[in-house]
This record gives C-alpha cells, structure tokens and sequence, in this order.
C-alpha cells in the first residue's frame, strides 16, 4: 500500500489522500480479480480526486452569476496578517464587526443601519426569527404568489416555519390585492413580507401589492414591520456607478435603495448576485430592527467571517466612489460591448474549426428571468465540453443545437491565451 501511494507522488496530493487512494485501488482490484490493474486503477483515482479540488476554471457559459461556479467572481489579494475586526482603534477596546463592511453597504444602500450575515436565505431567516415576536403573536403575511422556492429545494413557507414566523398566506396565485393584506391583519401579526420571485416571471392576468402600500397599511404602528427580501441585492437602480445610466435589461429589477425609500422596514439581499461580492446576505433598514436582529441568539450562528466582511468593505467602497463598474468584475463583463468580445473571439480563434458567433449571456444565480444580454463567442460543430473540462486550467463551455459554444462575456480577457490553449489543444477531437 504504501509502495503504491509513493508511485502516486508526483500529482502533488498530501500523502494521507494518497494513501487512500491506493487503498480503494487496491479494494477495486481485489474485487475484480485482477490484481493487475491496481496501479492503473491508483493512478485514475488519483487524478479524479485532483478535478474534485477547488481549483480555477474559464468560465465560457455566458452566464454571468453561475451558481456552479461560485456566481460573482471577485478578485481577492492580501498578505497574511491580522484586521482590527472587532478593536476599536480610536480606543483600543473591543469594537462591532458591524462598524465596517456593514456601515458602508448601509450608506450605499440609503438604510439607517445593515448587518452582514453569511448568505441571503440566513439574512431573511434570522430578521423572521428576530421580528416575529414584536407583537403578542408571530404571524407573517406573505401572498401566495410570493412563496417561491429557490436552489436546492428550499422554500419560503420552510424557511418561515423554522423562524418561528407563523404563514397566513392571502391573494392567489397570480393575483394578490392590498385588499387582501388588510382583511388578513391582526392583533397576532407582527411582518408584512414581500418576496421578489427573482428565479421566475409570471406575465399576463397578474397584480401584486406595492411595497409603499405595504408601508402605507402599517403607517406608524411598531409593532408590524414590512419585511422585503429582493434577493439580489442591486444597490441602486439609477446604477450611478456606471456612466450610461442602467443598461435596458436591467431596468425591471427592484433596487435596495428605493425599497427602503418605498417604505420597507428591512430589506435583505445577498451579496454574490448583483451586489457583485463573495457569498452574505444582507439585512438593511431602520437601526432599531437591525439592532434586534444582531442581539438574536441566531445572529452569532449566521455571522460571516473576516474574509468575507473584508472583500464586502472593498465592494461597498467601490459603490460608494461610483467607480463599481470599473472595479468590480461582474460589472465589468455585464457591460462589454459586443464589438470587444467578437474582437476577442476572432483573437483567441485557433483555425477555421472555431467560427465566431452571436449569442446571448444570462445573469443566471436565480437572478434576472428570461432577460438576455446580447454578446459574442466561439462555435465549434459537435460537443468537445469533456475535452475542454479536462484541460490544464477547465473551460465550461456549454452546447447549442449540438455545437459547442464559449461565450466571451464571461471570460476574462486575462484568460484568452488559456482559452485559446484549450481550443486548439481540442480542435482535432
């Protein structure tokens, strides 16, 4: 066994996963009555436990905020050492880890106060469990066209039961009427919750209530707060930080800082969609509730950590200077032209095999519906996404109408050479 794993030394995994490996080769071949393939069996396993390491890849999908690939890229650099993440440096006692990335997404967002958690579903979960006991019950009124379900098959009725929250579902489907909201509070209601289907469109016979009539219905009572989860945290959508104003495809999408200025009380939101951060959430809005949100037992649970808060405080700076959509790459590659990315393309193009195309980008992250975005790639007639997923450095590319396409929209320019690489190394498969 260990001969074996000291053959194996040379792909450059720690020797204890080695050793396993050797192990479950040895294991197949026994079972197989072919003690000969063991080695090869070894070497095969080893190399697939090399792919299953987290590792860069080209993302040539064309979408924008790919879940399986980590959504918003962001680039993060810095050399080991310590943060004052929770010292006050003004008085050298212990400070808020809230004081910082928290504040500023606050000041980007027009809120009072924020609170950074570690992902978008923990930000609605924890301001559920916080509010529903503002009043002498805990019931959340949500309309039934709202109780969406996101990725991995968790649902908002779920999520809501496990907060304590107690549903009162009102409206239909596809219609729902300020009506029904009022018929529906009580002396037991504590949140008007309104949730943004962000991984889905409904059209046609279809109304919905306004967050500022959610607002107007609870006027000056404190003991119902209106509660909005947008989910993927476009700051503002005057976009300010781009110079030609919001892009068209855009234009739909609710924005943190006019929820708040509808009204809402909280609004949550992750940070690695539109935000354009590493994975949190995002509970913003009046202090006092943001306040009772942190004081939650679940708010130690869900905190996010120091990279996170970190990477989270450039962000927020960059929305802040207005220059967002030069820093941070997921804007970057949102608004490329397609002369640049077909210029590109026909750059990276090993031979005539690679034809340049048009093809569409989506957002993607559950984010954005049926809007695409028009850019450029390459095409090759048949289906070479394996050949590519096996280079040096993987390209995910994706199949249209049985040829493989790479988008360059979600490349990044700094890729092209490894692109290029990877399409001339598969030309001939």
């Amino acid at each position: 066994m260990e001969t074996l794993a000291q053959q194996l030394t040379p792909t450059g995994l720690p020797h204890p996963l080695l050793v396993q490996v050797a192990r479950r080769a040895v294991a197949e071949g026994a079972a197989a009555g072919d003690p000969g393939s063991i080695p090869g069996r070894a070497g095969e396993l080893a190399e697939r436990e090399q792919r299953r390491l987290l590792q860069p890849v080209v993302n040539a999908t064309g979408v924008l905020l790919h879940t399986n690939l980590g959504r918003a890229p962001l680039a993060v650099a810095r050399p080991a050492g310590y943060t004052n993440l929770e010292l006050d440096l003004s008085t050298g006692r212990r400070g808020d880890r809230s004081s910082h990335s928290a504040a500023l997404l606050a000041l980007a967002c027009g809120a009072e106060a924020a609170l950074v958690v570690n992902n978008g579903a923990s930000a609605l979960y924890l301001a559920l469990s916080a509010l529903s006991a503002l009043s002498a019950g805990s019931e959340a009124i949500v309309s039934r066209g709202e109780l969406v379900e996101i990725g991995g098959g968790f649902r908002i009725p779920d999520v809501m039961a496990a907060s304590g929250a107690r549903l009162v579902e009102v409206g239909t489907t596809n219609r729902t009427r300020r009506g029904d909201y009022e018929s529906a509070i009580g002396p037991e209601t504590s949140i008007l919750l309104k949730v943004h289907t962000s991984n889905y469109r409904m059209t046609g016979f279809v109304a919905d209530v306004a967050v500022r009539d959610l607002a107007a219905m609870v006027g000056a009572r404190d003991d119902i707060a209106v509660v909005v989860d947008i989910g993927s945290g476009l700051v503002d959508s005057e976009c300010p930080w781009l110079a030609g104003g919001p892009p068209r495809w855009l234009r739909s999408e609710p924005a943190v800082r006019q929820t708040i200025a509808a009204g809402a009380d909280l609004v949550t939101f992750s940070t690695d969609k539109l935000l354009g951060g590493p994975q949190g959430g995002v509970i913003a809005g009046r202090t006092d509730l943001v306040e009772r949100c942190a004081r939650h037992a679940l708010a130690r649970v869900v905190r996010a950590g120091g990279l996170v808060l970190e990477a989270l405080q450039d962000v927020a700076l960059s929305y802040l200077r207005r220059d967002a959509g030069r820093v941070l790459p997921l804007w970057r590659m949102a608004t490329a032209s397609v002369d640049e990315l077909a210029h590109r393309a026909e750059a990276v193009s090993p031979g005539p095999r690679w034809a340049i195309t048009e093809c569409e980008s989506v957002m993607g992250g559950g984010t954005l519906p049926d809007v695409t975005i028009p850019s450029a790639g390459l095409a090759a007639i048949g289906d070479v996404t394996g050949a590519l997923r096996s280079c040096a450095t993987p390209v995910v590319a994706h199949l249209v109408d049985g040829s493989t396409v790479c988008d360059m929209r979600t490349v990044f320019p700094e890729q092209d050479e490894q692109l290029a690489r990877a399409l001339k190394g598969v030309s001939g498969s």
